[in-house]
């Protein structure tokens, strides 16, 4: 049994060896591309790395340690506020290289998750840098799902102040395949389509709901009360209950004494 060296003691802790039989310890990012994670101050406190051969899986994060929890920091968001004196929106993607092509192609507000859903953490310290966050998904079935997540995430946190958009690539893109192909211009305008927080949760609530019907209105009503009663007291809420009325074809004092 070999006996570790001081340094390789603080690489097992932060993750950057992984140990193997006999105490021999072998390096956990070995043939990949290495994405330094800085916190606010700018200090490196993890690493991503993406594969170059074939192996899996493609990518691969820092495990999480005393200085590194995946649910709360964010890939580039530390580069985005050194870039942007003020940040009028974020966009959120999926991926590391993701945010290097919008950054070659002059979007240098863009950060990704860290391999996890988007978390109530993650909107949260958004929230503080910005009054606009757009999240960027693929539009395949995987794309809307992860949206649908971060939408039920951002619920608890949601404030009148910070607008929330979900922007959809079309099938088979992802913003570093889609900026690559069609420019600036092009990623620019599909931007200002993006659908407010309001349409999304609505068109997703109503996909199987006839709303012809009794029935389906009652069915989206119960959909729709299970997450107004997550959002906090606000004008967006009061709002978003409004729509519901609407929708729904209900008295609004119908609906309040539902969510009550």
């Amino acid at each position: 049994t070999s006996q570790l060296s001081t340094s390789e003691t603080l690489l097992l802790e932060t993750g950057m060896l992984i140990e193997k039989e006999k105490n021999i310890p072998y390096d956990r990012f070995r043939q990949r591309i290495m994405f330094p994670i800085r916190d606010l101050r700018g200090r490196v406190i993890a690493f991503g790395g993406r594969i170059l051969t074939d192996e899996q899986p493609k990518y691969l994060n820092s495990p999480e340690t005393p200085y590194f929890y995946k649910g709360r920091e964010l890939y580039g968001l530390y580069e985005a506020r050194q870039a942007n004196r003020d940040l009028p929106g974020l966009i959120v993607v999926e991926g590391y290289l993701d945010v290097l092509a919008l950054a070659q192609y002059g979007f240098t507000q863009a950060v990704a998750t860290l391999g996890t859903a988007t978390s109530s953490d993650h909107i949260e310290k958004l929230s503080r840098f910005t009054n606009t966050i757009i999240f960027c998904f693929d539009g395949d079935k995987a794309g809307r799902q992860a949206a649908w997540r971060a939408l039920q995430n951002a619920l608890p946190v949601l404030r009148d102040t910070v607008a929330i958009n979900f922007l959809f690539l079309p099938d088979g893109f992802d913003p570093d395949s889609y900026v690559r192909e069609f420019g600036a211009d092009d990623f620019r305008a599909l931007m200002k389509e993006a659908q407010p927080l309001s349409h999304f949760m609505y068109n997703h609530l109503t996909e199987d709901c006839a709303l012809t019907t009794a029935e389906g209105k009652a069915k989206l009503v119960d959909k729709a009360m299970v997450l107004l009663r997550q959002i906090p007291q606000s004008t967006l809420r009061e709002l978003l209950i409004d729509e519901l009325a609407q929708l729904s074809k209900m008295q609004r004092q119908a609906l309040m004494r539902l969510l009550r």
